[in-house]
């Protein structure tokens, strides 16, 4: 038998599952790696008389052994392992369900962050083998009711901190002992499907959580960090992409511009903004729109975040399947719309303009700060200008800024200094229609308690729509600020303008504007 040592190898947590603990610990032998129907046995005593029995067992369920002479410190490594196991209660692996009493005592207290406070001090003091369980039911159904996008654990020297993003700004919510939270990593580890004895180096992992009717899929990443592993995890609910980009604060002029270009046969639609400005809900929507059963959607996306009906998804996975190989590949499988994840390097800069030039609408994204600044960096990444003004149609840029709560908020008089600054956000407008007949006042929230005054988010939008004098302008790749002055004559508005013109509407706060683009100074 070969020797092996396993405080230097992974083990797997579906191999752990084959044998139950009882049994491995009669038999002196566990398993440790499975692929299909191989197993690896690390064995501690091959004299062992149960040894026997549990190979008869293996053999007669299909499985065919490759053992492994382990210490007993190697043994006791594994066996070690079946406490973490014990944790995910009988849900299986990549899937848990979350009861609708923990969702609907929420819903009868009210969501805030006093009230999942409250319901962790009770599940923490708890001391059934299913705590664990019931602690991360509780954050999970705490970060539903209050609307949280993303879950953090980051762990500190005394405790590990629980924060939750609610409407893009995070917030503290609990404050857990270390070996709560190390229950609760081995807890998320399993469920992700990531190596459990693995804490020095990166990992991400998925799983999904079924609440009610839905089935909401979660992404978690896994970094090293100095007191534990920081954990983050994405929630991914699909009925956010149900939005219907109607309802996602688009101007109503450039929606009807929008919903003309998105039809067209060939082309391509770039939207811009950092991470986390909602654009690939926004693309996601558009595609939802245009699909029908006669024409071919094709996406490929890194990692995909919601899965849309109808459309065929594929995911980069690092050098063996990249943006720029994917989508060579789609343009062979005959797609009539094409959607990139992200325009991360020349090639596929390339090949999305070839695809847009050769009948395929192709939708993707870029990272920079505005419209205008789509076709410098299109330039920068190796792109030929020449080719801007037959390939790209529209360039966007969005931002998410909070929405008042229309019970929370109360009306102000503008400052004079407020006053300039809007006419000066304002004079580039040339037509003059968008302008609100009403601009001396402004709404800001009444803060009550746990609750900010805002409630939910919506976009800021800007668009570049190409024509004749752009695509001649941009053949000799013009600076950034040069193509926002020419495109101010197609009379849209800027993000800037967009967000004063929300916040005398009082959809949202000048104050929120100001933090999420810029403003003129005075």
């Amino acid at each position: 038998m070969k020797y092996a040592d396993l405080s230097l190898k992974e083990i797997d947590n579906e191999a752990l599952r084959v044998i139950p603990e009882e049994q491995a610990r009669l038999a002196e032998a566990a398993a440790f790696v499975k692929t299909a129907k191989t197993l690896s046995l690390a064995v501690h005593n091959p004299n062992n008389p149960a040894l026997a029995k549990l190979e008869a067992d293996l053999a007669e369920r299909g499985f065919t052994l490759q053992k492994f002479l382990v210490s007993k410190k190697s043994l006791d490594k594994i066996l070690e392992r079946y406490s973490d196991l014990s944790f995910a209660v009988k849900a299986k692996a990549g899937i848990l369900s979350i009861s609708s009493e923990a969702l609907a005592g929420f819903a009868e207290k009210g969501a805030t962050k006093s009230a999942l406070k409250d319901a962790l001090d009770a599940v923490v003091e708890l001391k059934s083998l299913e705590r664990v369980s019931h602690i991360f039911e509780t954050v999970l159904a705490g970060a539903f009711a209050l609307r949280a996008s993303d879950i953090h654990f980051e762990p500190e020297k005394d405790s590990t901190l629980l924060r939750l993003r609610i409407d893009g700004l995070l917030a503290d919510a609990y404050a857990f002992d270390p070996a709560t939270y190390h229950q609760l990593n081995s807890r998320i580890k399993l469920l992700s499907g990531v190596k459990l004895n693995i804490t020095n180096r990166a990992q991400d992992g998925r799983f999904s959580i079924t609440k009610g009717a839905n089935q909401i899929e979660m992404r978690a990443s896994f970094i090293p960090g100095n007191y534990g592993e920081s954990i983050v995890m994405r929630i991914l609910d699909p009925e956010t992409t149900k939005v219907s980009y109607r309802e996602l604060g688009i101007h109503p002029k450039l929606l009807a511009r929008l919903e003309k270009e998105i039809r067209r046969p060939n082309g391509m639609l770039l939207t811009t903004g950092p991470t986390g400005s909602g654009k690939t809900t926004t693309l996601y929507s558009f595609l939802t729109e245009i699909h029908r059963p006669e024409i071919k959607i094709i996406t490929i996306e890194d990692p995909i975040e919601y899965h849309l009906e109808g459309i065929v998804q594929t995911q980069v996975e690092g050098d063996k399947y990249t943006f720029a190989e994917g989508l060579r590949s789609i343009v062979r499988q005959d797609p009539d719309i094409i959607m990139v994840g992200e325009i991360r390097d020349g090639e596929t800069a390339d090949i999305a303009i070839q695809a847009a030039l050769t009948g395929h609408f192709v939708f993707s994204t870029l990272h920079t700060n505005n419209a205008a600044g789509t076709f410098p960096r299109l330039a920068d990444l190796g792109a030929d200008p020449k080719s801007f003004g037959s390939a790209v149609t529209v360039s966007m840029a969005q931002r998410l800024l909070r929405k008042l709560d229309p019970d929370k908020r109360k009306e102000r008089p503008l400052t004079d200094e407020e006053k300039k600054m809007v006419e000066k956000v304002f004079e580039t407008i040339t037509d003059k229609s968008l302008l609100p007949e009403k601009m001396d006042t402004v709404w800001e929230p009444v803060p009550d308690g746990d609750a900010t005054g805002y409630k939910g988010r919506i976009g800021l939008y800007e668009a570049i729509f190409m024509d004749d004098e752009l695509a001649h302008f941009l053949r000799d790749n013009p600076p950034e600020n040069e193509i926002a002055k020419l495109v101010t004559k197609q009379g849209y508005l800027t993000m800037a303008q967009d967000g004063v013109l929300k916040a005398l509407a009082g959809i949202t706060s000048l104050s929120e504007v100001a933090d999420t683009v810029d403003l003129p100074s005075i």
